[in-house]
């Protein structure tokens, strides 16, 4: 159980529990930073206008490649 919670899937990537620690840590940051330019966007339609839509492009460039076809929990 330990294993399939914590190293499996790390494995499967190819990185270590704490180098995929630090990526999804990575991820979910810039995540939260677009995020919070569509809240301002939403206030203020004059700004950040595509702040949202191009963070979702990038990381979906960068993170689709890595994807594994695996269940999720």
């Amino acid at each position: 159980m330990f294993a399939r919670l914590f190293t499996d899937h790390p494995r499967v990537v190819g990185e270590t529990y704490f180098e995929h620690m630090a990526a999804s840590f990575t991820i979910g940051a810039r995540l939260a930073l677009a995020a919070s330019k569509c809240v301002v966007h939403g206030f203020v339609p004059g700004l950040c206008k595509t702040a949202g839509s191009d963070a979702i492009l990038k990381l979906h460039g960068e993170v689709s490649p890595r994807r594994f076809d695996q269940p999720t929990l």
